[in-house]
């Protein structure tokens, strides 16, 4: 069925940077940010002016901006291509040319209606919206692995309604992956509302859209028994009693027409219609008979016109309550799985985003939320897709798919994984050469899966693996000739295969930067480790928010934050003026965020940005829509900031000369790196005279960075043990045996 989609408020700005030919993408990106967004209503301009005051701001005070919805307001409601129905089917009860005409896109064999779906509805012919969901697809695939795994008789269509565990999930708004339920939006009313039974479900689904949204508190108030249910007639509680008295579904307003007015169900449809339309004369005419047949029922004429004033309000926002109850079986079937086999579910999740490492990462994140492993790729136990195992360690894990590493490809992984069932796992890096197939992997493949990890388990050294492989691809090529020609070893049916000469020479590794950029490169996030695992109590004592915390701290008041990553991505952009500023993508332990950087910073930091180095970063958040977006205020090395930080240093000086010579070379480190950083010390010295093994512990005053004044001593304690400190360099201040030293301890004298 033919669709014409008319050119709305967002479309017309970026259309009209086409038109005039002179705005840059990022000014235009940012008033087409300004559009608020309804999902199944259409904004004009006007509303949008009237719903964000900062456009019609703009529009006064920026000529560009005014010229831009100036022109925008001529294109408005234009057609703005000819399209296809996205789920429209037409029913005839002959030919559909004998209906209507129809039509096929130049280069196409979709035959649709030349008639859109209005007309089509006045011909007579009869539209059916048939909805494709993947989500249908991830349960069967679930529903398989738990079958796979032990439960044979397991079946969704028995899975009970009433499951505690899926409703304290939804409730505690762990709704990731969830059917209809996993926006940040839906995430608060969820865990406002608190769900208990399927009927709650259906009703959150029913008033998650505009215009229903403002029912929702007085639905989460009745529900809790916040505030009375209250009904119009005592008639309309077994209707409305489900919903807390609140009109939710269509078939609620035809049920009440139908009860207190008496109407049949294909007229009480007529009515649902009419008030959906607000056609003024098909109103009147439904209000006279509405309250006439209300008022032969015994309803006084006052209420009854009372009630269909207050149905109509709701019946423009009424959701169909079997559309409604489908999607919640199917959110709460998504839900039961998440709480009841999340492994298997999250597997199934991510075999269907195998191409998106987007999503795939955010599957990671949730996978180490509830506490289960991520197992990287290994070309003898993985899957060409996920799949659940039990691992070496114990418990149970995802395992990484072959297809999800970039630049293989599903059938390659297929191949080799049916190669594998075939001939048992493969025994050493060797004898997969010697089994492999060169018209299915290639170099660039073969690069991806050692980079990837996948030939861990044969040989650990991965740059020792990288180097083999073009010998590798030789060696194949040779055995698969020999195969070709039926060549026959002297000691068996098996062909005879070239001789293998010996691996790769012995070689180091790369070292861990270069190993995890590379992995990141082939999975598309850092999977067996991550940069910034090694800074783990820094970034605690710098107060850095992880990624994935981002949401909460700052709907929890915190507008400037810290954050540390490593630089993945930077796109950089001119603005109208003529500066430079750039989108920078980081990835942290717990996932991947986006920072906008405007000039001044962007060429004080450029080299930091560059260096593939953590960095630590200071950003100004706000929230818009489901994203938080970051402005960055500050960008330095986290080594560098690191560096600043007061740490805990212990020194321990054995008894006798070697605590002179160990005072001396701790002088001397101090003086090479005076001035990078700041620590608290407890220096534990021998005390002639004590129990053995006792030491003298003295903890150091509070760091500071100022130098002493040249020639300060320490004061003699009356300790068996003094030492006196001449100070130099400035960084550690102390309190040695009962004697007071200032800041850089260096041994002038011994008593």
């Amino acid at each position: 069925m033919i669709d014409f989609p008319p050119l709305d408020s967002l479309r017309i700005v970026v259309a009209g940077e086409l038109i005039l030919d002179r705005y840059v993408y990022g000014v235009v990106a940012r008033i087409a940010k300004l559009i608020p967004f309804q999902p199944g209503k259409t904004i004009t301009l006007q509303d949008a002016r009237e719903m964000e005051p900062l456009l019609a701001e703009r529009e006064q005070k920026e000529d560009e901006v005014r010229e831009l919805l100036e022109l925008g307001e001529k294109l408005e409601g234009l057609t703005r291509n000819v399209g296809m129905h996205a789920g429209g089917v037409l029913i005839a009860p002959g030919k559909l040319t004998d209906f209507c005409p129809l039509y096929a896109a130049e280069g196409t064999t979709n035959v649709i209606s030349q008639l859109d779906k209005d007309d089509v509805e006045a011909v007579g012919l009869v539209k059916f919206d048939f909805l494709g969901l993947t989500t249908l697809t991830i349960l069967d695939w679930a529903e398989r692995f738990v079958r796979r795994l032990g439960e044979a008789d397991f079946s969704l269509e028995r899975i009970p309604l009433d499951d505690p565990e899926t409703y304290a999930l939804l409730s505690a708004g762990n709704t990731t992956a969830v059917f209809q339920l996993e926006s940040r939006g839906m995430r608060d009313l969820i865990k406002r509302a608190r769900p208990d039974r399927f009927e709650d479900v259906i009703a959150l689904v029913a008033l998650y859209r505009p215009g229903p949204m403002d029912l929702i508190p007085d639905f989460i108030a009745r529900k809790h028994g916040q505030q009375r249910v209250e009904y119009l007639d005592p008639r309309l509680e077994p209707i409305l009693g489900p919903t807390y008295g609140i009109m939710v579904y269509q078939e609620q307003v035809m049920q009440i027409a139908q009860v207190l007015s008496g109407y049949t169900l294909g007229r009480a449809d007529l009515l649902r219609r009419a008030m959906g339309k607000k056609i003024k004369s098909e109103m009147d005419a439904q209000r006279r008979h509405f309250v006439d047949g209300a008022v032969a029922r015994g309803v006084p004429e006052s209420r009854a016109s009372h009630i269909f004033d207050h149905v109509a309000k709701f019946a423009g926002y009424g959701f169909n309550k079997s559309h409604a109850a489908a999607y919640a079986l199917v959110a709460y079937q998504t839900a039961y799985m998440k709480a009841n086999y999340a492994l298997e579910f999250l597997a199934a999740s991510m075999t269907l985003d195998l191409g998106n490492t987007d999503k795939l990462n955010l599957y990671r994140q949730e996978i180490a939320r509830l506490g289960f492993r991520l197992l990287p790729p290994d070309v003898n136990r993985s899957a060409a897709t996920f799949t659940v195992e039990t691992a070496e360690r114990g418990g149970r894990a995802i395992r990484y798919a072959l297809a999800a590493v970039r630049n293989v490809g599903a059938g390659a992984m297929d191949e080799l994984v049916k190669e594998r069932e075939r001939g048992g796992p493969f025994r050493d890096f060797q004898e997969f050469a010697r089994r492999l197939d060169t018209k299915v992997l290639n170099k660039r493949q073969l690069e991806s899966l050692v980079a990837a990890g996948a030939f861990d388990s044969l040989e650990a050294n991965r740059a020792r693996v990288f180097l083999s492989i073009e010998t590798m691809i030789r060696l194949a090529a040779a055995a698969a000739e020999g195969r070709a020609s039926g060549q026959v070893s002297l000691f068996g049916d098996e062909p005879a295969g070239p001789v293998l000469p010996p691996p790769v020479a012995a070689m180091k590794d790369w070292p861990v930067s270069e190993r995890l950029q590379r992995e990141f490169e082939a999975i598309g996030f850092y999977l067996s480790a991550h940069p910034l695992d090694a800074y783990a109590q820094v970034l605690g004592r710098l107060g850095v928010v992880p990624s994935a915390r981002l949401p909460l701290h700052v709907l929890g008041g915190g507008s400037r934050v810290r954050l540390a990553g490593t630089v993945t991505r930077k796109q950089e952009r001119t603005s109208a003026r003529g500066n430079r500023f750039a989108f920078v993508q980081l990835s942290d332990t717990s996932g991947a965020f986006e920072v906008t950087v405007f000039s001044e910073l962007l060429a004080a930091a450029r080299e930091a940005l560059d260096a593939d180095a953590p960095l630590l970063i200071v950003a100004d958040a706000r929230v818009e829509g489901d994203a938080v977006r970051l402005t960055a205020q500050s960008i330095e090395p986290l080594d560098k900031a690191s560096r600043h930080l007061a740490s805990n240093l212990r020194v321990v000086l054995e008894a006798g000369k070697a605590a002179e010579q160990a005072l001396s070379e701790l002088h001397a480190l101090i003086e090479a790196h005076q001035g990078q950083g700041r620590s608290r010390v407890r220096l534990l010295v021998p005390v002639p005279g004590a129990e053995p093994g006792a030491r003298r512990a003295s903890r150091a005053a509070p760091p500071t960075r100022d130098r002493p004044r040249a020639g300060a001593r320490g004061a003699r304690a009356a300790s068996p043990l003094t030492i006196r400190i001449r100070c130099r360099s400035g960084n550690i201040s102390g309190r040695f045996s009962g004697a007071t030293g200032s800041t850089c301890p260096k041994p002038a004298s011994r008593s």
